[in-house]
């Protein structure tokens, strides 16, 4: 009998694409009259060097209706791919490219600054440029010597003598 290893991550991972599948299936079938489908653009996050690199798929739409928004370390980007017909007309057999609008979000790392976040649009392809945080040094903390604290009236390490004298009752 062959031992085969559990490994939960891959367990979850495949229920999650099953229920995405799924949902997938019930948002993407048609829709009343439109004959719209539920659409989201494919994304990638990369690191690359000294910035998180996220790029999204939007072809077909169009840079004024795209938007990015930074709230709460959440980017947002959102946008609408407009459909290419405004009513249906004798001359369209199939229907299969999805319009509408879309939105995905994604919780950024602590330290980001918004202020710095760049995005480009080119080819189709969204690029949104988040530079890294910048790394926490550690801080070294020097340790120094304490001396003993005072000791009936003298100061631990002072000779004798050297704090004020003791009363004689209190020698005794």
């Amino acid at each position: 009998m062959a031992l085969i290893r559990w490994e939960p991550a891959r367990e979850i991972n495949t229920i999650q694409q099953e229920v995405n599948r799924l949902f997938g299936t019930l948002l993407d079938s048609p829709a009343g009259d439109t004959g719209g489908r539920r659409w989201v653009p494919a994304m990638d996050l990369v690191e690359e060097g000294e910035h998180y690199v996220l790029r999204a798929d939007v072809p077909g739409v169009e840079e004024k209706d795209l938007s990015i928004e930074i709230e709460g370390g959440v980017l947002t980007v959102s946008g609408e791919r407009r459909a290419e017909y405004a009513e249906r007309k004798d001359g369209y057999y199939r229907i299969e490219r999805a319009s509408g609008r879309f939105s995905r979000s994604l919780t950024l790392p602590e330290g980001i600054d918004p202020e710095r976040i760049e995005a480009s649009y080119e080819g189709g392809v969204l690029e949104v440029s988040i530079p890294k945080p910048e790394q926490t040094k550690p801080r070294r903390v020097q340790v120094q010597a304490r001396r003993a604290g005072t000791i009936e009236g003298k100061t631990a390490g002072e000779p004798a003598g050297a704090a004020d004298p003791q009363p004689a009752e209190a020698a005794a």
